[in-house]
């Protein structure tokens, strides 16, 4: 049953069409990951989604209601991980907890309960009286997440909620993720690893150009190029003539450059391995190239014709 959804939203700045007619529908207890590259328009589908922005055309409904910038009833029952760290450095991490649940207007015995509750969760029951300000990177994370969660919100939206940070602490978020959804809360997840989308979502949306070009299951999304083959090549001297030469070779379907590498996408079972190692041999020589099986990540290429997550991403 769906818990909210987006139909047909433009969101113009200007001449910009930061949101382009755009369709996502999000089911309740699900995880659902939100893809696209940088420009793409996922913070702008958020921001809108939650209320921050008016739109310019469309329609948002969460809960049952229509989403305006006005509609406090349904920013009570969501919850928001932000990219950047939000907690208070100076206030211990209980107290920090307490604010945040007394913003969405809980008292007395019912928020003591949800601290406790929370710190458990995020494994800080014993850092409670700390202040953040002498956590760790993963430690802030982890109370950043509390903090959304500490009401018990319906829906929770967590924007790359692991940047920067160990991969112990980013497993753990993982792992918290899968149980807040099994607990009944339905989560929209973006972020930049695409290991983290396969590892935990249950269908995933990408986004490209202000609009969801594409949208299932993690296997539908890769059935969808299984009848194509690609070929990643690191050429040693790069050219135009080296990319239009592979372009004509029989059965390519599109080839992507970036620097010194090239994804060549050719039609299943086409041989062309051997043919675009001869090309770019005669074009200065090659110091890399493998055979790809389809993935997420090659869906998400041949679809945007960009990498998800920057080569020089942290």
């Amino acid at each position: 049953m769906s818990i909210a959804y987006m139909k047909n939203v433009v969101k113009r700045y200007g001449d910009l069409a930061a949101l382009d007619h755009l369709d996502l529908e999000i089911n309740e207890g699900e995880i659902l990951g939100l893809l696209g590259p940088n420009g793409a328009g996922k913070t702008t589908a958020i921001r809108a989604l939650i209320g921050l922005i008016d739109i310019t055309a469309g329609e948002i409904s969460v809960f049952g209601q229509k989403q305006t910038v006005n509609n406090v009833n349904i920013k009570q029952e969501m919850g928001i991980v932000t990219q950047e760290v939000t907690v208070f450095g100076d206030l211990s991490a209980e107290a920090n907890l307490r604010y945040f649940g007394s913003l969405y207007g809980l008292r007395g015995k019912e928020l003591s309960d949800n601290v406790t509750r929370v710190l458990e969760f995020i494994g800080l029951t014993e850092h409670a009286k700390k202040r953040p300000k002498k956590f760790s990177g993963g430690m802030q994370r982890r109370l950043n997440i509390g903090c959304a969660l500490v009401h018990r919100p319906r829906l929770l939206i967590m924007d790359e909620p692991t940047v920067g940070i160990d991969p112990q602490s980013r497993n753990h978020i993982l792992e918290s993720v899968k149980k807040i959804a099994a607990e009944g809360t339905t989560v929209i997840y973006t972020t930049h690893y695409m290991e983290e989308v396969q590892a935990i979502c249950e269908r995933i949306s990408i986004m490209d150009a202000g609009r969801v070009i594409a949208g299932g299951t993690l296997d539908e999304l890769v059935g969808r190029i299984a009848y194509e083959d690609t070929v990643r090549l690191t050429a040693a001297a790069p050219s135009a003539a080296l990319t239009e030469d592979i372009r004509a070779i029989s059965g390519v379907k599109d080839v992507h450059v970036n620097g010194n590498e090239y994804v060549i996408i050719s039609g299943a079972d086409s041989g062309n391995l051997n043919r675009i190692m001869e090309i770019a041999m005669r074009h200065g020589g090659v110091s890399g190239i493998s055979n790809d099986k389809p993935d997420l990540e090659n869906v998400f290429l041949t679809l945007t014709g960009k990498k998800l997550r920057d080569d020089n991403a942290q």
